[in-house]
């Protein structure tokens, strides 16, 4: 059965509603807080240990809840329990009256997100054939940087003591569409052990590949991300472009280059999508991964606000294509339907463990910068390219897609 683009829609619903929430919390909410509840000289280190201990607590999270939910074959509740906790997650991290409230909300939120998201990482080889899982993964792309758009112009418009309630409103919409196209029957059930389960797809070469890949492009966007409202603020200072102030505020600076980025990603995701049903997943994830790479000196180059809009542009059109081949290149190397959501939980670690790598870098980011103005965000910077050069290249190797 094909399925039209309303389908598709809903099923990325949740993704959207995912993404403006860690837009928001990670690139905004979160590191205002942080500044607001440390002492100046720690807010990076500070920043950096809520990010590594909240991963770490997290990386189990999603193949955990996957497992449970092959065990059961069930993916609703899972979507509906982790929905309705992170809504509890968010008003608590919105009102933490201290740095350590703050640890316990964030690390909630984690939790919870772990609880939808693993289960919910399966629909795509559950339900998407083959011959569509590009088109699929190009609306999940497509949905996920609308809600970083969002996300960029509510952190942009919006007080940071109203974020927090409009991100678990959507939340709760995006689950609601979501659910609508989950199937409510049960599925085969997963007849491994726990153990074996987990264990199982570190053995096959193809699953390990694409782990490795997103883990690496993902490690370069952390550590890209989770610094660069300090960078802004340390470094760039002024938020000028043609002559004109267009943020005052560091996160407000930094919420419009996120706008621009998932402006760009959005224009190119569904088109990348569609193209990789065509031509293979590995063409797209090496333009991906090259332009990621080489734009990432351009920042030092260019420590302007002005140019920074340019480059954000361009990093997200770039970083689209890559969101657009994502999920279907994992779904093809798949083997086992009945443990789709165990497999899907633990490549969805490929994005948590580089949040514990890049949270580790915030002390030597702050030593770096004491020993030399500004030669820890060079380093930063440049370990983030080499990263993006890294991850798409190693996709050559991986037989079970082109």
């Amino acid at each position: 059965m094909r399925h039209g683009p309303g389908w598709y829609l809903s099923l990325s619903a949740y993704w959207f509603a995912t993404s403006f929430k860690w837009f928001l919390v990670l690139l905004v909410i979160l590191p205002a807080k942080v500044a607001e509840l440390s002492p100046p000289e720690e807010k990076a280190s500070r920043l950096g240990f809520l990010f590594g201990l909240g991963a770490v607590m997290a990386i189990l999270g999603p193949p955990i809840m996957g497992y449970f939910s092959d065990r059961l074959g069930r993916r609703k509740p899972f979507l509906l329990a982790g929905s309705l906790l992170t809504v509890i997650a968010l008003l608590l991290l919105a009102h933490a009256p201290s740095y350590l409230w703050l640890l316990v909300a964030y690390l909630l939120l984690q939790v919870a997100d772990d609880l939808a998201t693993g289960p919910y990482s399966a629909l795509i080889p559950d339900l998407v054939p083959r011959k569509e899982r590009g088109t699929a993964s190009g609306y999940m792309g497509v949905l996920q940087v609308s809600g970083q758009i969002l996300g960029g112009a509510v952190g942009f418009l919006l007080p940071l003591a109203f974020q927090a309630y409009l991100v678990a409103f959507l939340n709760l919409l995006g689950a609601g569409l979501s659910l609508r196209v989950t199937p409510d029957r049960p599925s085969g059930v997963h007849p491994r052990p726990f153990l074996a389960a987990m264990a199982g797809p570190w053995r096959d070469r193809d699953f390990l590949l694409v782990y490795l890949t997103r883990f690496l492009v993902m490690l370069g966007f952390y550590l890209a991300q989770t610094y660069l409202q300090y960078y802004l603020a340390d470094v760039v200072r002024v938020f000028q472009a043609l002559g004109r102030t267009l943020a005052k505020e560091p996160f407000q600076a930094v919420a419009l280059l996120g706008l621009l980025i998932s402006l760009g990603a959005a224009l190119a995701s569904v088109p990348a999508g569609k193209a990789s049903d065509r031509l293979g997943r590995k063409p797209l994830i090496y333009l991906s991964g090259a332009g990621l790479g080489l734009l990432m000196p351009f920042i030092l180059l260019f420590p302007r606000y002005d140019a920074m809009l340019f480059l954000a542009l361009f990093f997200g059109l770039f970083y689209g294509v890559y969101l657009a081949v994502d999920w279907a290149l994992v779904a093809d190397v798949l083997r086992d339907p009945k443990a789709h959501a165990t497999d899907m939980g633990l490549w969805q670690t490929a994005i948590v463990v580089p949040q514990v790598l890049a949270g580790a870098f915030g002390r030597p980011l702050d030593l770096l910068n004491a020993r030399g103005e500004g030669l820890g965000y060079l380093v930063l910077f440049l370990l983030a390219g080499t990263c993006f050069l890294l991850g798409a290249f190693l996709v050559a190797p991986i037989r079970r897609a082109r």
